[in-house]
């Protein structure tokens, strides 16, 4: 098989489309073309694991976390990824794609924390560079078509392969204008009617800001009306997104931490417990049914997490003061450390692969040993 081919199916289990755009995923380092016949699965690509690839003869290495993140001027001769480069070795990353998706590493640490499927959903459910919005506004028939034209000029209307679409329908706005007002149409001081167009159209979202602007240099009204509606998306993304959120067979706070170090094959986790009333920390036979969880660097969900009223946070780390206001909400905090949260689910993302090659190319996928947290606890 060659890496052209094995692309669709990496994809497929952690589509791209899901990631965040601030991150650098897909196909890093590799030919398309190249034959694959070994493939190396790791949280990290570090020195240990870029050792074992070699000794392992992987052609191709898929690295949860992009082995390159920031763009690159210069090439550095030392860097593990420039070795790759001169080895034939290709580098892939999935990433936050992994984060959102179905099955990926939020669901796995979910599936550890024993956070049943019903219940489940996503913290943040994911919003897609899909995503479309609805403009409605509200122009004297007069200016109405260059209004339009200007909106579609700015990327609006698209549906499909259809352009400058649009619905218009007759209405009659009201408005009264307060001293010092200048209104393009009636009086200042006066409460007016004037027969308007309702102008709806579609906005991609990554359209949105530069059609509300073409749309405020070319309303003829001081202050125009508009609404910018949300639409559902059209790709189906029920169950994915940032984090997860569900419940759990009642536990006390403590046989939630032991389960999470036994399916994370951990000895050792951060744990932050709310204080009681007196300034003593609460006893550790709190009762756990909810729990929210976010693989990786937790704190921009911990919000999302108190608003679903998790009794627990499982993540991989989490600042200072964002355990501390944890806990002053009554939450329990379980950090597992960054990586060790998400680690599992690289081992079933390398599982799930294999199951997907199997009995079709003879191709070889392992997770990774050398593969670890850069921080113990000691």
């Amino acid at each position: 098989m060659h890496l052209d081919d094995l692309l669709p199916i990496l994809d497929s289990l952690a589509p791209l489309r899901f990631a965040e755009d601030w991150d650098n995923v897909g196909l890093l380092v590799g030919d398309p073309a190249a034959a694959i016949s070994r493939v190396l699965v790791t949280v990290d690509f570090t020195r240990a694991v870029a050792d074992e690839a070699a000794t392992f003869g992987a052609e191709l290495v898929v690295a949860y976390h992009p082995p390159m993140f920031a763009a690159v001027k210069r090439v550095p001769h030392d860097a593990l990824w420039a070795e790759a480069i001169r080895k034939g070795i290709a580098l892939y990353s999935m990433h936050t794609a992994l984060d959102v998706a179905e099955g990926g590493t939020n669901d796995v640490l979910a599936d550890a924390c024993g956070v049943d499927t019903a219940s489940r959903k996503a913290l943040r459910p994911y919003q897609g560079k899909d995503a479309v919005y609805k403009l409605v506004t509200f122009v004297p028939e007069s200016d109405v078509e260059r209004v339009s034209h200007a909106l579609f000029e700015a990327g609006a209307g698209r549906i499909g392969n259809y352009t400058q679409c649009s619905f218009r329908a007759r209405g009659t706005g009201t408005f009264f204008g307060e001293h010092g007002t200048n209104p393009a149409v009636g009086s200042s001081g006066q409460f007016e009617r004037t027969s308007e167009i309702r102008l709806e159209t579609v906005v991609p979202a990554d359209k949105a800001a530069s059609v509300v602007k073409a749309l405020r240099a070319t309303h003829p009204y001081e202050e125009p009306a508009f609404d910018l509606i949300h639409l559902a998306s059209a790709v189906e993304t029920e169950g994915v997104g940032l984090g997860r959120v569900g419940n759990v067979a009642s536990c006390t706070a403590d046989d939630l931490v032991a389960r999470v170090k036994s399916k994370l094959g951990l000895a050792r986790v951060l744990v932050a417990r709310a204080h009681g009333k007196s300034g003593q920390r609460d006893e550790r036979e709190k009762i756990i049914s909810r729990v929210a969880v976010a693989a990786g660097a937790g704190g921009a969900l911990l919000e999302d997490a108190r608003r679903a009223r998790a009794d627990a946070f499982v993540t991989g780390e989490l600042r200072h003061h964002d355990a501390l206001e944890a806990t002053r909400r009554g939450m329990l905090v379980v950090a597992a450390l960054h990586s060790n949260s998400e680690r599992a689910a690289v081992r079933v993302f390398a599982e799930r692969l294999q199951a997907h090659l199997s009995g079709l190319s003879g191709i070889t996928v392992r997770a990774s040993d050398a593969d670890a947290d850069p921080f113990t606890i000691v």
